[in-house]
């Protein structure tokens, strides 16, 4: 299996902490932007919108590893 997507399908259904993690990644981008519209943020919402920022780049990382680690096992 070489396609990105097709095993990020795979791991949403066989994985849950992989599911969790896609999840709450989502979760987080869509707080971002809600927070990223706004005409003029408050101090506390660039805070949190860093935050999050963290937050989610910290799942993409272990969402790749877990990818990478199942290309390396050859599916």
């Amino acid at each position: 299996m070489d396609n990105k997507d097709e095993l990020v399908d795979r791991l949403l259904k066989e994985d849950m902490e992989f599911k969790k993690s896609y999840k709450s990644h989502k979760e987080y981008e869509s707080k971002i932007a809600k927070l990223d519209k706004k005409k003029q943020l408050k101090p506390e919402d660039e805070v949190e919108i860093n935050r999050l920022k963290k937050l989610k780049l910290s799942l993409k990382d272990g969402m790749e590893k877990k990818l990478a680690e199942r290309r390396a096992q050859g599916e």
